[in-house]
């Protein structure tokens, strides 16, 4: 994968107000499409569903949530391998993000480019952020180069309150 043109952006920002999530997913799927034709893979119908579940909301999503919500064509729930294989299937191409922290997902904000992963987690309202900041990955690297460690895989995950939550009165 390409490291992204446009490092420092905050795509994957808090819902604002303006915010068409009907959009961001659509966009999401496209992406994803567009990135799997340039991969040589192909994003079966269970894949696509498995994707748009986990771009649902901005809040990292469950296997077990996302096999909930699976259902085949006759109304029958999903078998968890299937989930398992999709998901692994989506990390695999750089289109969902896992959150360790909370054995969840996230849709990336940046596929099919190569980029560190920095997820903003409110522990409020539980929505999360994908942010790739060139800062955070260089100062990272600085370290990691002054003791001699070689970085194999790069997740940030920062908890704390948006700014929406923020806003809210503190609970009595």
């Amino acid at each position: 994968m390409k490291r992204a043109a446009t490092r420092g952006t905050r795509k994957g920002s808090f819902d604002r107000p303006q915010h068409d999530h009907a959009r961001c997913i659509a966009d999401a799927l496209q992406s994803a499409g567009t990135v799997c034709a340039a991969q040589g893979v192909r994003l079966t119908e269970q894949r696509r569903r498995v994707l748009e579940l986990v771009w649902q909301s901005h809040r990292p999503i469950g296997a077990y949530e996302i096999l909930d919500q699976l259902t085949d064509g006759s109304g029958r729930r999903a078998a968890p391998p299937t989930v398992y294989r999709a998901l692994d299937f989506l990390l695999e191409h750089g289109l969902i993000h896992r959150v360790e922290s909370r054995n969840a997902f996230i849709g990336c904000s940046h596929p099919g480019t190569e980029h560190v992963v920095e997820i903003m987690l409110c522990t409020d309202c539980g929505r999360a952020a994908e942010i790739d900041d060139q800062r955070i990955d260089r100062a990272v690297r600085a370290v990691a180069a002054e003791i001699g460690f070689r970085i194999e895989r790069q997740t940030i995950e920062i908890a704390g309150r948006c700014g929406h939550c923020q806003a809210r009165p503190a609970h009595a």
